[in-house]
């Protein structure tokens, strides 16, 4: 009677054991990457509102504030949180393209809860200064990082099974970022798979799914930037609104990636020289540039451009013609010290200034359809992933009535932007793969 109870005992704890590795392990990485973007996410909420209210006080604080902010990011992130630059989907891209030997130095390098920390920490300083960044792309990366230290609870990780956390991961935070789920699967798909033979998996649908449901259940079911309702525009309108938004941002988004992969062409000799030896004070001088810009327009291309974008959708936001090219130089200032931050909200909010200045010329076109249009377009241009663009704003605007425009919109920009630049964050993950990284 007792061996056949321990046989029982011994069978139920195995039992339990492959049903926690098999699906426990996930679930808990999910609900975890779901809880950090979340808390992630209400840190730059918090840290944004600081610096708005005390930019509000005090209209040039900024230019004293934002370059030393800079500087502290720079040296911050150069000193202690080396990988934890820019956007993070770089870092992601590298290291599940990592074959062979590099595989085992560059996802721990790159995907450590020391970068998560830094990520978050750091970014929320960047925020704290009234950079021009998001938290998307850094949610992608934390969520990496995340998902792949769950295979410590694996008894023999492989190699594929580490690809496929970092996967998850990587999804599950865009989805629980934007509240988006769809999207998220997408950008596993197009964005992130391109160099990884394991192209779509239950694990991806499961983790975003999870992650998603806690995103939900903390924040409520929201829309990103609100529902907002189609015009009484004709077929011949959305045509003509489609090519026009296609093309420009297709040119505007490409010119921004060129300038972000071609620093060596046009920024001068020396301040090349000082990025080089001296980061620190590029950084500080990075700062100035965005403080500048900020204090000349008005206070609007400070953070991520969340407020001005939805301002603009919803009908109640009034800005100036020049205001996407300030929030570009805005931004390309804050990318290039490599403070962490993301470039999805601030490419969001630049395309929805251009759909804005779209306007002032196609006045019988609806404003709602044509900033729809200029921020996918912007997006896909600059991502170079038009799928994951057009779902990421179809399912951020409620926006089923701009499928067609939207997707045929995200197709045009993102073949026009090919013509400037190659793919920009596969590009920037090469530099990864560097010995000297």
């Amino acid at each position: 009677m007792m061996s056949l109870l321990s046989g029982l005992h011994g069978h139920t704890l195995r039992r339990v054991r492959r049903l926690w590795l098999q699906y426990g392990v996930l679930w808990l990485g999910a609900v975890l990457v779901g809880l950090v973007a979340v808390m992630y996410a209400w840190l730059i909420d918090f840290g944004f509102s600081l610096f708005r209210a005390a930019q509000r006080d005090h209209v040039w604080l900024p230019l004293i504030l934002t370059p030393a902010m800079s500087a502290l990011c720079v040296w911050l992130t150069r000193r202690f949180f080396n990988g934890a630059e820019g956007s993070g989907i770089p870092q992601v891209i590298a290291a599940l393209g990592e074959q062979g030997e590099t595989r085992t130095k560059l996802a721990p390098k790159l995907l450590s809860l020391k970068i998560v920390a830094g990520k978050i920490g750091v970014s929320f300083l960047g925020i704290l200064g009234g950079f021009t960044i998001g938290r998307e792309g850094p949610t992608v990366q934390v969520g990496a990082a995340m998902m792949l230290y769950m295979r410590r609870f694996y008894p023999r990780p492989s190699v594929i099974m580490e690809k496929r956390l970092i996967l998850a991961g990587a999804a599950a935070g865009l989805s629980a970022a934007f509240n988006t789920p769809l999207a998220g699967i997408v950008f596993a798909i197009e964005e992130l798979s391109r160099s990884f033979e394991q192209r779509a998996s239950g694990i991806v649908i499961t983790t975003i799914i999870f992650a998603g449901v806690v995103a939900l259940g903390l924040n409520g079911n929201y829309i990103y930037f609100g529902a907002i309702t189609a015009g009484a525009d004709s077929a011949g309108q959305a045509i003509v609104a489609t090519v026009v938004c296609g093309l420009l941002m297709g040119a505007a988004g490409g010119v921004f990636c060129w300038l972000l992969l071609n620093t060596q062409k046009w920024i001068p000799a020396p301040i090349r020289i000082l990025r080089a030896e001296r980061p620190v004070v590029f950084g500080a001088l990075c700062g100035l540039v965005v403080a500048v810009v900020g204090v000349v327009a008005g206070g609007v291309t400070y953070g991520s451009g969340y407020a001005e974008a939805k301002g603009l959708l919803m009908g109640h936001e009034q800005l100036s013609a020049f205001y996407p090219l300030a929030k570009m130089v805005s931004m390309v200032a804050s990318y290039l010290p490599g403070i962490p931050g993301g470039i999805f909200a601030p490419s969001l909010s630049i395309g929805a200034g251009f759909g804005n200045l779209l306007h002032m010329v196609f006045g019988s076109t609806s404003l709602s359809m044509l900033i729809a249009l200029a921020m996918v377009g912007y997006l896909a241009a600059v991502t170079q992933s038009p799928i994951t663009a057009f779902v990421i704003v179809m399912e951020m605007i409620n926006g089923h009535a701009f499928v067609i425009p939207l997707m045929a919109t995200a197709l045009l920009a993102s073949r026009v932007s090919r013509f400037f630049a190659p793919p920009l964050y596969e590009t920037l993950s090469e530099r990864y793969a560097q010995p000297h990284h």
